[in-house]
């Protein structure tokens, strides 16, 4: 789907104004739950002015709870997507309330029947009232749900295929799940459904009590570049987008973060 937009860094108040000024800048994504749809920021409308494709990116639809998709969440998410003419919005494989306690964070779903029965249905919910197609993003976790009826790759392609949803591919996820999981990673990414990929997500993290945090704020490793080299040999390569969540570094380092990616990737260099 955004195959041909190449490297591009998520847009954040604290870097909008790097975000903006980055002469190769072909997309970007913005937190959904962040954009007021009646006044957009004035940077964000710059950039899909200039041509860039900005992506809103939900984090609280909750599409792996068991109750319903809020109608007005949905809602939100559609005029964003009309706001700021995106191509496809995005959410999250994860579900964050049950009843109406608000956990605060992405938690993951069972690979259980019922619940790829639930997620399927929230997804259709979703999508039916969207004007634009949705891509789905497996989160990074720090445990697996026991008594699991699925591995992960079977469970993604077939809620892929039972609701024609997109795959947002987090590569960092996929190192990270792999690292705490004791899983070779790339073995991880072959049993994904590389198909149906819409565009791809790169991040950095931190080691903390033996485990490996996906906490956005921390440049990426090496490991996650050789991965997107590797992702990039069995498939023809996605646009690959920067997230950065804190920690900021000065704007010649986040140069050289989009620069990696882009080498690693095959695109050409976004500064």
């Amino acid at each position: 789907m955004l195959a041909g937009f190449g490297v591009g860094i998520g847009w954040r108040p604290e870097i909008a104004g790097f975000v903006e000024s980055l002469p190769g800048q072909r997309f970007t994504e913005v937190v959904a739950e962040s954009v007021h749809t009646a006044h957009p920021p004035p940077e964000l409308l710059e950039l899909r002015d200039r041509g860039a494709a900005v992506v809103p990116h939900g984090v609280k639809l909750s599409l792996g709870g068991a109750e319903p998709v809020a109608a007005e969440r949905v809602a939100h998410l559609a005029e964003c997507a009309e706001a700021l003419r995106a191509p496809l919005v995005s959410e999250h494989v994860a579900f964050v309330r049950a009843g109406g306690i608000e956990a605060g964070h992405l938690l993951p779903v069972p690979r259980t029947r019922a619940a790829l029965d639930a997620l399927t249905a929230n997804i259709r919910r979703t999508q039916a009232e969207l004007p634009v197609p949705l891509a789905v993003e497996p989160i990074a976790t720090l445990f697996d749900w026991p008594d699991a009826e699925y591995e992960e790759g079977d469970f993604l392609t077939e809620l892929l295929e039972r609701t024609g949803a997109l795959l947002l591919l987090d590569v960092a996820n996929v190192y990270a799940n792999a690292r705490n999981q004791g899983e070779d990673p790339v073995a991880l990414l072959d049993r994904l459904p590389l198909e149906r990929v819409a565009y791809c997500h790169v991040a950095g993290g931190s080691q903390e009590g033996g485990r490996y945090h996906d906490t956005h704020a921390a440049p990426v490793p090496v490991e996650v570049l050789d991965l997107i080299r590797e992702l990039c040999a069995r498939h023809r390569p996605p646009g690959f987008l920067l997230e950065r969540d804190g920690r900021y570094p000065p704007a010649a380092e986040l140069r050289e973060e989009l620069d990696a990616i882009a080498t690693a990737s095959g695109h050409a260099p976004v500064t």
